[in-house]
């Protein structure tokens, strides 16, 4: 944990964010609902416990079955969980008090977990509002229905308090949250830092792995143990693959391929709960051919001119397309598309080559906050979330502010299926070389990522040391 001073503050700075919500006396509790184990494959054998990054955020404790409710009138604030018996005692041994854990975060007072209905249906019998984020995981789903007395599938749901009455989730705690968890203090980013060097490594790992003959998942094995050893685990499953033509590719199952490009996106954990994200591609047999080299540096050139532009003021979504606009006049050069580069930006061309978004918000979370609303997260008031394909799937979209962290991911990827959709529907006829494509259908796709901090006059990059990424640096580390 933090020391309990940065909980105090945080906590203080809501309940201040919350002022504006309703006049004073009126504007009601803030509810806030932890994790519990959940069981894999019987109650005894559960999932490895993952605390709520909410919760992590505002009071710390990285443990099971607590709860929180912290007075937007007068500032009070209850910790509920309850202290251990003796049956828990023989399997667990001795656990500090309740009361002892809720003054570690500076909470002066704490209650049973089972006495929370009680606070809450006092609140709601005496008409204050009850406002809660929208829960990523079905106990809290079900427990927040239960204590609130509205169905399960409006407490995902998020709505104005003001407007709705209470039976959703609060857009004004959630619009509170968002603005905080968004822009990084000095101890998270010493910590994003952490996660950053702990993925640095586990990357090399799995660079200094790859070897013709092995199967892929001997690769993962290598580079997870290594997040083990030194932290939570990894963010996110990993991918590890010789298709990077499909974007998500879990499966590690195939034997490494002589002349295959294989795309490794992959983040540590750290002990904290801090996430990093990085993705690197990589030749197997330790030299591009030329026609991998040639789509490898414009993704590499589009990585880093994303990288240059990043600085407070300037929209990500602007980035975005200015990254789309780079894309496009390389593949040119290559007489892969042809045409207006202003036109083709504006037709949406580059989705068909990157149809994902250039990044996301990194935190607590590899997609920092997206339990609580995609678009709330990453779009600012007035902006439009786009139709297009690529664009369209752009999780960071606002104007960036120092303390920022963002991901810096451009990728070209030929996805046969979706090259034949296009053509057959004449999608950008009049701009995609669709015969020339066709000599790409074995090619694969290429992603580069870094994460990326917004610092007061620029950006700069977390972690220690930066991964090669130049296509010399790439054949000179893999030999």
């Amino acid at each position: 944990m933090f020391a309990k001073e940065i909980y105090i503050a945080r906590r203080k700075a809501l309940v201040e964010k919350m002022s504006s919500v309703a006049p004073e006396g009126k504007r009601g509790i803030a509810l806030f609902v932890g994790n519990v184990e959940a069981a894999a494959q019987y109650k005894d054998n559960p999932y490895k416990f993952r605390q709520d990054s909410s919760w992590l955020y505002y009071f710390g404790l990285d443990e099971p079955r607590m709860a929180a409710i912290i007075d937007l009138d007068n500032g009070e604030e209850t910790l509920y969980a309850d202290d251990v018996e003796i049956g828990d005692i023989i399997w667990m041994g001795p656990q500090p008090s309740v009361a002892s854990k809720a003054a570690e975060v500076g909470i002066s007072k704490s209650a049973s977990y089972g006495s929370l209905n009680v606070t809450v249906t006092k609140a709601l019998a005496t008409g204050r509002d009850i406002h809660f984020l929208p829960p990523s995981r079905y106990y809290n789903t079900m427990k927040l229905a239960s204590l609130v007395g509205i169905p399960e599938e409006n407490v995902g749901k998020v709505a104005p308090i003001q407007e709705d009455g209470g039976r959703h989730a609060s857009e004004e705690l959630v619009k509170a949250v968002i603005s905080m968890r968004l822009v990084k203090e000095e101890c998270e980013i010493e910590q994003l830092d952490d996660a950053g060097a702990l993925g640095q490594e586990m990357h090399t790992v799995a660079r200094n792995s790859i070897k013709l003959g092995i199967i892929e998942q001997e690769i993962v094995g290598k580079m997870e143990a290594c997040v083990l050893a030194k932290g939570w685990g990894v963010s996110f499953p990993t991918i590890l693959t010789q298709h990077g033509e499909t974007l998500h590719n879990h499966l590690h199952d195939k034997v490494v391929e002589p002349g295959k490009l294989m795309v490794i996106d992959a983040g540590a954990e750290n002990n904290m709960h801090y996430a990093s994200d990085f993705t690197r591609t990589y030749p197997t047999s330790g030299k591009f051919t030329q026609k991998q080299r040639d789509i490898y540096q414009i993704v590499c050139d589009c990585n880093e001119l994303a990288f240059k532009l990043t600085k407070p003021r300037v929209s990500y979504r602007d980035i975005h397309l200015a990254v789309a606009k780079l894309m496009l006049e390389d593949l040119r050069s290559l007489d892969i598309v042809r045409g207006n580069l202003d036109n083709m930006v504006a037709e949406g061309i580059a989705g068909l080559f990157q149809p994902h978004g250039l990044g996301h918000n990194m935190g607590l979370d590899v997609h920092d906050m997206e339990d609580l609303g995609e678009n709330l997260v990453g779009y600012d008031p007035g902006q439009k979330r786009s139709t297009q394909l690529g664009l369209g799937s752009l999780r960071m979209a606002r104007k960036l502010v120092p303390g920022n962290v963002i991901t810096d991911e451009p990728g070209i990827y030929f996805i046969p299926a979706l090259i034949e959709k296009w053509k057959s529907e004449g999608t950008g006829k009049d701009y995609v070389n669709y015969g020339k494509l066709e000599s790409y259908y074995d090619f694969g796709g290429i992603r580069l990522e870094d994460d990326v901090l917004v610092t007061a006059d620029g950006a700069r990059r977390t972690g220690p040391n930066r991964l090669p990424i130049q296509p010399d640096d790439i054949e000179e580390a893999m030999a």
